[in-house]
């Protein structure tokens, strides 16, 4: 059973860091496409970062600059540097893993979900 978890969120004044860490047991890391969720107070869940098996990267428009996805398989860990954080930031944050297998009935899709972590970047 894959099991992922997440840790590092907590309370930060705007212009700071946080580091977030998502460890994933019971699978490896390096056959996941790998993705960073938040979801803001009254807001729908969205993507934040990704970063794929083959080492790519990508970011949404509002944290490009200032956040980074990193992973290490080694560890079984991926990571969310998140520098000049800002208070629209703030909210739950989740990390996903999620890989695509063709099997002899089609595709198939796993996708796996932390519990998430509370970010709250305020003054």
């Amino acid at each position: 059973q894959v099991h992922l978890v997440e840790s590092g969120g907590g309370l930060v004044q705007p212009g700071g860091s946080l580091r977030l860490s998502c460890g994933l047991s019971g699978s490896i890391l390096s056959i996941y496409t790998m993705g960073w969720y938040r979801r803001a107070p009254g807001k729908q869940r969205e993507v934040v970062a990704a970063s794929t098996r083959g080492g790519s990267t990508n970011y949404a428009d509002s944290v490009k600059g200032r956040f980074t996805i990193s992973r290490d398989n080694a560890k079984n860990t991926v990571y969310l540097q998140m520098n000049s954080l800002k208070p629209e930031d703030t909210g739950v944050y989740y990390c996903k893993a999620d890989r695509v297998v063709a099997t002899d009935r089609g595709l198939r899709d796993y996708a796996y979900w932390g519990q998430g972590t509370q970010v709250t970047v305020s003054s």
